[in-house]
């Protein structure tokens, strides 16, 4: 295929993309399924001469892109959250703590016990795996999550997603869990590259695992308080973004929260996503929100088809071939048997009052705990890790990780619409 021919088969996929989240809203596909494929038949076709799709090759592109691309759909999950997170309302996110605080750690371990016992992949790879696939994915899971913002009128109507509490944990899990892997990964790379626990345990523990995430809550919080001040309050009006209706606000938020925190040495993921959540906080139903929204979702969508498309082409060329058993057992165990059993078990045991904020149904436990899907920050963790630290059998790494996303793409992909459909109905928002 000719360089010409890779801008009309690239604008052929942008039309369908176009086209793709209305084709597919009442039947049993999501869009990310729809590009996934259409890449992997792209990648049948023959490619230019000097394009290389091997991931291992491109590993800083894949890193910088899936990192921009975890970025925009965190802001986005941040400034779409209508339920506010202050001492008197943390209690309604009941659902979110638990998927994070019980069923991330559990599937990390049970990730790890499986790769290294079983199917002897060896301990830091085995870990590494755990922190790659246990964050569900904010980029691709837009099928399950909330729309967006929803803006003035009285605060009884400017927050739905209090009586969609299935959306409303999947979403803010989602926007969480990305930046919580961290500690993971660097404990993997760690055990490779520093052998025995006992030689950093102590230090990850302190550094890695709370220091680095309480200053990427703080920092990122702060910068999203001062620019949300400053657009909607400032005392000279000629500051007050908001009033000019400038979306690019939460771009600018973005880049501002995520230099900060990686500055400051937190955990960037962390702090754009409180950054999105206090920008929101400080005028909750202000219309400007859902128009910021609106961009960082444009900006998200991009991103989406340039990934899927290429993850796609390079499935079908390179990684599956180097996918064999031990991949697919950790991809269906992964599916259908850890991140269900964890999520239940943590949604279930002492569970809150269905009839309270942040209670779910016992049917709502079974679709919040099945609907873990996994993606583009799998993608980014694996290149990330790369860098770092050299890592035994990294080309088996990469077409396992990317096997279990095209399971996951499709499995959760085909039964989102039918399942949400079949709760009850303040947890159904098609979208």
């Amino acid at each position: 295929m000719s360089a010409d021919a890779v801008w009309l088969v690239a604008g052929l996929a942008l039309f369908v993309a176009v086209l793709a989240p209305v084709l597919v809203r009442s039947i049993a596909l999501s869009a990310p399924m729809v590009l996934l494929l259409l890449g992997m038949l792209i990648g049948l076709l023959p490619m230019p001469d000097g394009w290389s799709l091997d991931p291992v090759a491109g590993r800083k592109v894949v890193e910088h892109v899936t990192e921009v691309a975890v970025l925009v759909a965190l802001m986005g999950v941040g400034l779409a959250l209508d339920r506010p997170l202050s001492r008197d309302t943390w209690r309604s996110w009941s659902p979110t703590w638990r998927l994070l605080l019980v069923a991330m750690p559990l599937t990390i371990a049970a990730i790890f016990v499986l790769g290294w016992t079983v199917l002897g992949v060896a301990a830091p790879a085995a870990l590494l795996l755990g922190a790659c696939l246990a964050p569900t994915d904010p980029v691709l899971a837009g099928d399950v999550q909330v729309d967006g913002p929803s803006t003035g009128g009285s605060a009884e109507e400017a927050e739905p997603d209090e009586r969609n509490e299935v959306r409303f944990a999947l979403t803010s899990e989602a926007g969480l869990n990305d930046g919580l892997a961290f500690p993971f990964v660097y404990a993997a790379v760690f055990l490779a590259s520093r052998g025995s626990v006992s030689e950093w345990g102590a230090g990850w523990l302190a550094w890695e695992l709370v220091g680095k995430i309480l200053l990427g809550v703080l920092v990122g919080a702060l910068v999203g308080w001062g620019l949300g001040r400053l657009a909607f309050r400032a005392a000279d009006h000629r500051l007050r973004i908001a009033e000019r209706g400038e979306p690019l606000l939460a771009v600018a938020a973005l880049v501002l929260s995520y230099g900060a925190t990686e500055v400051a040495g937190g955990y960037g993921f962390l702090g754009v996503f409180a950054c999105g959540l206090a920008l929101r906080s400080v005028e909750r139903h202000h219309d400007h929100h859902r128009a910021m929204h609106q961009v960082v979702g444009y900006l998200e969508r991009l991103l989406i088809l340039v990934i899927l498309l290429f993850l796609g082409m390079a499935l079908t060329r390179t990684l599956l071939g180097g996918v064999d058993w031990r991949a697919v057992v950790l991809a269906f165990a992964l599916v259908f048997v850890i991140r269900p059993l964890a999520a239940w078990v943590s949604l279930s045991v002492a569970a809150r009052d269905p009839e309270r904020p942040g209670g779910l149904q016992p049917a709502e436990r079974l679709v919040a705990a099945f609907f873990g899907v996994r993606g583009v920050g799998s993608l980014y963790y694996l290149a990330y890790a790369g860098g770092l630290v050299a890592l035994p059998d990294e080309q088996w790494l990469w077409s396992a990780v990317a096997f279990t996303i095209l399971l996951s793409v499709v499995v959760h992909g085909a039964a989102s619409t039918p399942a949400l459909r079949r709760l009850d109905p303040r947890s159904v928002q098609p979208g």
